[in-house]
């Protein structure tokens, strides 16, 4: 087994590397003056069975292309299986036409990595489940579902907490976790009356007295979050955190955190943060390394990862 990263995340990469116990392979991304990618790799990979982790964040081009040209020197150099892990799958908000006259963008991504030459796929949390099936090769959709129900139970009173949704779409993902916990379960139906106006919340459930705790696949800017947060609080919540699986926060969005009634944001390290989100009062961050390490050693010697998505 081998393991390769390009720049997105090395921090993630070698700390999966070591949990696996294994050395990275070592290999040069560069650079031309035209920004023209290549890549290097130094050590023997012939039938070898490769990781190439690399998730498609900001900057998402660069990255994903990284990633492609990763994966052709991997099939060159006669490689016997590519799985490409992506812990953070860029475009993915593009999953359908949400328009006239316009892309889905991840299934072009889809095709651009299976073209490429990937053998199978690993992301966590993608935004729409149904991107596993844009891929014509084996996709396994993790989740941090493990990693936040551990955390959950280790720092809140369980008796006094309610997950909540911040939009009907991500129902299916929060009820899982309330399943788990045996809590209730809260829906924020959002919407805009008129264009240009600012959203209406309204709150399904029982919110009151209660420590609320968002779940959510994506945080961007953070506006909605906090926003959220606000409405929750104007219907009795005594508390709101959230716990969302990819952070893609622009360096300033710490500030609108750390200014909203929001008492803490938890975050995944599936998107290298910014030193300014390291910063932040109320940003903290759980590692997926360990997961990421036990699908990759399951995968390696043949066994189920099914139960890692539990």
């Amino acid at each position: 087994m081998k393991i390769i990263t390009g720049n997105a995340n090395k921090p993630l990469a070698e700390d999966i590397a070591s949990f696996l116990d294994t050395e990275m392979t070592q290999c040069a991304v560069k650079r031309f003056n035209d920004k023209e990618i290549f890549v290097e790799i130094f050590e023997n990979v012939r039938g070898e069975d490769v990781f190439a982790i690399q998730p498609t964040s900001y900057p998402a081009n660069d990255n994903l292309l990284e990633l492609l040209i990763m994966i052709d020197a991997l099939k060159r150099a006669s490689a016997r299986r590519i799985t490409t892990v992506i812990p953070y799958f860029g475009y993915a908000r593009q999953d359908r036409k949400s328009g006239s006259r316009t892309p889905i963008s991840a299934k072009l991504v889809a095709n651009l990595i299976t073209t490429a030459g990937a053998n199978r796929i690993m992301t966590i949390d993608l935004h729409a489940g149904q991107i596993q099936g844009f891929f014509d090769i084996p996709a396994d959709n993790l989740s941090c579902r493990p990693v936040f129900l551990k955390d959950i139970r280790e720092k809140h009173n369980i008796d006094n907490v309610v997950i909540v949704s911040p939009d009907v779409g991500g129902v299916v993902r929060a009820r899982s976790i309330a399943k788990k916990l045996e809590v209730p379960l809260a829906i924020i139906d959002k919407r805009r009356d008129n264009p240009g106006e600012s959203e209406v919340m309204n709150i399904i459930g029982d919110v009151a007295g209660k420590t609320c705790i968002i779940i959510d696949d994506i945080v961007d800017s953070g506006g909605t979050l906090c926003s959220a947060a606000y409405a929750l609080k104007e219907k009795g919540a005594t508390e709101v955190k959230a716990y969302i699986s990819h952070g893609v926060l622009p360096a300033d969005s710490y500030k609108k955190i750390d200014e909203s009634c929001l008492e803490e944001l938890v975050i995944s390290d599936s998107i290298e943060p910014k030193q300014e989100i390291l910063q932040s009062k109320k940003i903290r961050i759980l590692s997926i390394a360990p997961l990421i390490a036990r699908a990759i050693k399951r995968t390696n010697s043949e066994e189920s990862v099914s139960s890692l998505f539990l």
